[in-house]
């Protein structure tokens, strides 16, 4: 029978993303891309898929599971995985912290047999358990051929990090042949067969005990010395199960995982100085910033670090002038003006992307809610009609979906981000210039990029922009295939599509009024006019979703509990409702914001909790998983952290019991603890990270080392022999303008990025002690049966 099937996507045990559900198929082709920062440490990545239960819970299908270390060689690749079956013995994360020492047990007739000393110290990133923290225990067995001894630690309650310190005693058996009195060492044979069993457990009370993990120790590891602490993996229960590869199904993935080691931004100034002056460069092509665009031309994603540097800096103007009066100067035609995918190209859809997200949500959202809700058919093919459709009706849908959008963005100019005004006006100059009889190219050269490359690629794939949560169905993908080739057509401006599908939904617009309303946009968003808003925008949703929320004890009769709430931003107020589309129990002013902080777990013994300091009591609120935790407070904190009155420190636990828990200040008004996030003071809000963008680049650069040599050469080569050479054909891939000034920025470049290297050598710590917090030994897991 066929299933109606979800994927999951976890850290460890940790859901954080789902998609829709796919109907009824033995092969569903899910198509979702999901892209999150990993706010925290992991051990997995895992991918699970579940049969959608009607009348009972889902079930688990299988999973594939990525080890952390080797996502790397699985990056950047779209590979098939084989399925493996979902055992509850082997959904184990976390670590153990062991301590082991052998002493000699004395007895009255003088030494007799060895005593082992067993201290389970604590662990760390134990699982929840039905979204909550876990009420773990440990087990401790001396196991061997004849010998099973089991201990057990008392229950933590409401804990994922328990703090034990508990010892526990074992005797170990010492050979008759054993005549040693002062070095206490267990002889060979005991060693071998002997080993310590550590099993973590959750305390179900009624219900039953859940296996949390295990580790096993050999005591052969005290073979040359009696005392041994590490910390340890917890892995899983071997049962002995073995299933075929190929039982389950495979699920195909692409994965790309990127992980950076940043350095104290004192280390990354040189190359930061040599990226932000590239816009002064002359010719522009010597420039770093270009010479990184060049020998990562295949890597799209080495564009953008380097857009968020300058672009921090208030450096992106400049250099996206330069480069795209390069590019003019080698286009020929004014019809295929921004046409390529150039470094111009790139950079302008990454600074869009990275400035308009807001305005693609006040201006496209409200349209594509309605195209999802309503879900009208505006199929125009007569081969892809279904029965019963009729295509005159379609046709009117489709029309009036391309015209409510257009509307919308027509008159959306006042909304257009400053910085994409400032980009348009310099293009549409440059482009006059560069070809002064043609009177359409000063629309064409803003046109491709504001119709082309942004508002028709966001309609065509509105979840890659956050504009909806999930990938369209495919009928209504199919119509925003249609409204998307729409406005690709007046990307093209002057000429028409020769698709006759969408010529048939342009018929409505080929009159005056719509292009005079076209060009009035175009004006606006490229011109020196000052644009004044009315003031009187709708309130723009930037995150909605369901939270558990802690009462705020305005009763003075009653528990203080968590309740499910449905929790929405706009860039207006924050609120809470009962359930979504109901009525608002409470709302605050973004401008009454005076602080959002992370709460500590131990305040609450809850995870993934935040809490918003406003006028009144503190709202705390724990998110779904820790990704959720990490967008709520992105979203809250940009339209807050220029308020007023924003607070300096915060107290990052909660007032009872008459005291704060954090610093045990008495008062319920005493001045915060610790100090808060520091606010960004950049343009646009943005939270941008120098360092770690610098640390792309380097990396990139780093990892193009072949490329960075070519480069050299050529110059090199252009410079001797003067003039068209047929080395030159292996470096035509390059822009070299300038071949001197070119070598001298790579030279710079080259002395700055092993500088860097050498300062990378001097802090990897590549002999971390094994069995450290951050580098814990991964435990033997012993199978039976």
């Amino acid at each position: 029978m066929d299933l109606c099937t979800f994927c999951t996507i976890s850290l460890d045990q940790e859901e954080v993303f789902r998609t829709k559900v796919f109907d009824k198929s033995l092969s569903p082709f899910y198509g979702e891309d999901f892209f999150f920062e990993i706010p925290r440490p992991f051990q997995y990545l895992s991918f699970y898929i579940y049969a959608k239960g009607s009348f009972q819970r889902d079930l688990p299908v299988g999973k594939v599971s990525i080890r952390k270390k080797d996502l790397y060689q699985h990056s950047g690749k779209e590979q098939w995985f084989s399925l493996q079956p979902v055992d509850p013995n082997s959904e184990v994360q976390g670590k153990v912290h062991l301590e082991m020492r052998l002493s000699e047990l004395i007895t009255d007739n003088g030494p007799g047999c060895q005593q082992l000393l067993v201290r389970i110290i604590e662990c760390q990133g134990l699982p929840l358990i039905s979204g909550q923290n876990c009420d773990p225990y440990a087990t401790v067995a001396l196991v061997g051929p004849s010998r099973s001894d089991h201990k057990k630690t008392k229950v933590k309650k409401k804990t994922s990090d328990p703090h034990f310190e508990e010892t526990f005693s074992f005797e170990v058996t010492r050979s008759s042949s054993y005549s040693k009195k002062s070095n206490f060492q267990v002889e060979e044979e005991d060693i071998e067969k002997l080993e310590i069993k550590v099993d973590l457990w959750n305390n179900g009370n009624l219900a039953q005990d859940v296996f949390l993990g295990e580790t096993r120790v050999s005591i052969k590891i005290l073979r040359n010395e009696n005392f041994h602490k590490a910390w340890y993996l917890l892995q899983p229960k071997g049962n002995g199960n073995k299933h075929k590869p190929d039982d389950l199904g495979s699920l195909r993935l692409k994965v790309n995982y990127v992980e950076d080691t940043v350095l104290p931004s004192s280390c990354y100034k040189p190359l930061c100085n040599l990226l932000l002056k590239s816009p002064d460069v002359k010719p522009i092509s010597a420039s770093a910033a270009h010479i990184l665009g060049d020998i990562c031309r295949e890597r799209y994603e080495a564009v953008l670090p380097l857009v968020r540097l300058l672009l921090h800096h208030n450096r992106l103007v400049p250099f996206l002038t330069a480069v795209a009066a390069l590019e003019l100067e080698n286009t020929q035609e004014a019809n295929t003006i921004f046409r390529g995918n150039s470094l111009a190209t790139r950079c302008i859809d990454d600074m869009m992307k990275i400035v308009g997200k807001s305005y693609l949500m006040g201006t496209l959202k409200p349209v594509l809610d309605e195209i999802f809700d309503s879900n009208k058919s505006c199929e125009i093919d007569p081969i892809k009609l279904k029965e019963g459709d009729n295509v005159d009706v379609n046709k009117e849908n489709l029309q009036n979906y391309v015209q409510k959008i257009f509307s919308s963005i027509t008159q959306s100019s006042a909304s257009c981000p400053t910085l994409m005004c400032d980009v348009f006006r310099s293009l549409r100059h440059m482009a006059s210039k560069r070809f002064p009889v043609d009177p359409h190219v000063q629309y064409s050269a803003v046109s491709s990029f504001v119709f082309l490359r942004f508002f028709a690629v966001a309609v065509l794939s509105p979840h890659s922009f956050q504009l909806r949560p999930h990938h369209p169905d495919p009928e209504i993908s199919r119509t925003l295939t249609l409204i998307s080739k729409t406005i690709q057509t007046l990307g093209s401006w002057g000429s028409l599509s020769k698709n006759k599908l969408v010529r048939l939904a342009l018929d409505l617009f080929h009159n005056s009024h719509f292009r005079f309303s076209c060009v009035c946009f175009l004006d606006e968003i490229s011109s020196n006019v000052n644009k004044e808003s009315s003031g009187m925008e709708d309130a723009l949703i930037l995150k909605e979703g369901e939270v558990q929320k802690r009462a705020q004890g305005r009763k003075r009769i009653g528990k203080r509990n968590f309740k499910k709430r449905w929790l929405r931003v706009t860039n207006r107020e924050l609120s809470y409702h009962k359930h979504r589309g109901k009525e608002a129990l409470c709302i605050i002013d973004v401008k009454n914001i005076r602080a959002v902080e992370k709460l500590d777990e131990s305040a609450f013994n809850r995870k993934n909790m935040f809490q918003v300091v406003h006028a009144e009591k503190p709202l705390y609120v724990q998110a779904g998983n820790c990704v959720e935790a990490c967008e709520w407070m992105e979203v809250l904190s940009q339209f807050s952290r220029c308020n007023e009155r924003r607070l300096a420190n915060f107290h990052p636990s909660t007032y009872t019991g008459g005291a704060w828990q954090c610093c045990k200040g008495l008062s319920d008004r005493a001045p915060g603890c610790k100090p808060c996030t520091t606010p960004m003071l950049a343009n646009l809000q943005l939270d941008i990270d120098c360092d770690r963008e610098t640390e792309r680049i380097f990396s990139l650069l780093t990892c193009n080392d072949g490329k960075f040599q070519k480069m050299e050469d050529a110059c090199a080569s252009i410079a001797v022999y003067q003039g068209p050479q047929r080395e030159q054909d292996e470096y035509s891939k390059f822009t070299i303008q300038d071949p001197k000034e070119t070598f001298q920025t790579l030279k710079q470049l080259r002395n700055v990025m092993e500088e860097l290297q050498t300062q990378h050598d001097r802090r990897n710590d590549p002999t971390a002690k094994y069995g450290s917090l951050g580098n814990p030994i991964v435990g033997k897991s012993i199978q039976t049966g």
